[in-house]
């Protein structure tokens, strides 16, 4: 039976990069313990990712999932014992002494799996500190002048957010056929991006450029001609979050936008006096692990089990997550479901739900169509 079969440790011990690799999966983007990039199956550009440390891989768009066996049997359309002859030769009756060994080993494989992820994780942190202590005050900034693109001027955000910094010159870093090279360097707005102890462990960056349409820069990948995403994190952000106002005085509810210019919106639209306003910086970290299976897809069930996964300080008794409508309906709403539902799960007392914005917006876009106080489906 193959559950009997010591081949299956031995194959889930695999590096999943590696055997990605040997599979000939191409243009992968490492971002800490992830490799990002196009669906060998579907394409597209980044929705397509490689869990590094976990040994887990999913695309977003067809649904595709698993562990290391999984991968290979998916690309190789070959069977579970199929794949375990691949990755680790003919199956061998093995003596306990010989099933211990390749225990052992498997286990030293893991550890040292680990320690490598952990190396890696704290690199990524110095980097994110020392870009973050190279930034600027915000204010009297050129940040100032962005944001005042995106709607978000003086009169209306009297007080730049303290989370905030600027950097006038700052390297985007794009891989290549030759390895990563700088694909450009210009101004950015720096976000520090905080863990729930307070703790800054990633740096959130926009380049912009106030020459053109909302500051929207325009990087190109080198060699190609489709533009890159001009948002990044780097660092250490999983269930941390970028916050840009929490009163001094006491309050219970917190306001979560994916986005720093959508949460800011929600910020100036006074719709939500004395509340608490922080950007979860991407879907999949507001969201958490989700729970999969047949017919879970689009359930928004959270998986209880990551830990990891951002969960709003105790004192939060309202969560109100704000639902671009740009984005994907079924998976953006499924993703803040999840959100909503872990939060009720692990916040005793606290009730949450999601707030949609107009179909096709987001509510920077509500604001910015208006030229008035935003005003989505609140």
């Amino acid at each position: 039976m193959i559950r009997d079969d010591a081949r299956l440790e031995e194959a889930k011990a695999k590096p999943i990069a590696e055997i990605a690799e040997q599979l000939h999966v191409s243009g992968l983007k490492r971002a800490g313990r992830e490799l990002t990039g196009p669906c060998p199956e579907c394409g597209g550009d980044d929705r397509f990712s490689i869990n590094t440390a976990k040994g887990l891989y999913q695309c977003r768009k067809c649904g595709a999932k698993g562990d290391v066996i999984a991968l290979v049997c998916w690309l190789r359309r070959c069977s579970l014992p199929e794949a375990l002859t691949w990755l680790c030769g003919e199956r061998q009756e093995l003596s306990p002494a010989e099933i211990e060994e390749r225990r052992r080993k498997d286990r030293l494989r893991r550890e040292k799996a680990d320690r490598q992820e952990a190396r890696r994780r704290t690199q990524a942190i110095a980097e994110a500190r020392a870009i973050w202590r190279a930034g600027l005050p915000a204010e009297d900034s050129p940040v100032r002048d962005y944001l005042a693109l995106r709607g978000l001027t003086r009169e209306r955000l009297p007080t730049m957010p303290r989370v905030l910094r600027y950097h006038p010159d700052l390297p985007y870093m794009a891989h290549s056929a030759e390895g990563w090279v700088e694909a450009h360097r210009g101004p950015a707005m720096l976000a520090v991006i905080q863990q729930p102890d307070g703790n800054g462990t990633a740096v959130h960056r926009t380049w912009f450029d106030l020459s053109r349409p909302r500051g929207k820069a325009l990087i190109l990948p080198p060699g190609g001609d489709e533009p890159l995403v001009v948002k990044k994190a780097w660092g250490s952000k999983k269930g941390a979050a970028i916050r840009l106002h929490t009163p001094a005085e006491p309050w219970d509810t917190l306001v979560i936008g994916e986005g720093i210019e959508t949460t800011l919106t929600a910020l100036v639209s006074g719709l939500f006096p004395g509340a608490a306003f922080w950007a979860g910086i991407d879907l999949g970290n507001i969201a958490g692990r989700m729970q999969q299976g047949k017919g879970l897809r689009y359930a928004g069930l959270p998986d209880l089990t990551d830990t990891e996964a951002f969960v709003p300080p105790p004192w939060v008794r309202e969560l109100l997550l704000i639902e671009d409508g740009d984005s994907e309906p079924k998976m953006t709403r499924a993703k803040l479901q999840s959100g909503a539902r872990r939060a009720m799960a692990l916040v005793p007392g606290l009730s949450a739900r999601v707030v949609p914005c107009p179909p096709g917006l987001d509510l920077n876009d509500v604001l910015m169509e208006d030229g008035n106080e935003p005003g989505p489906d609140l």
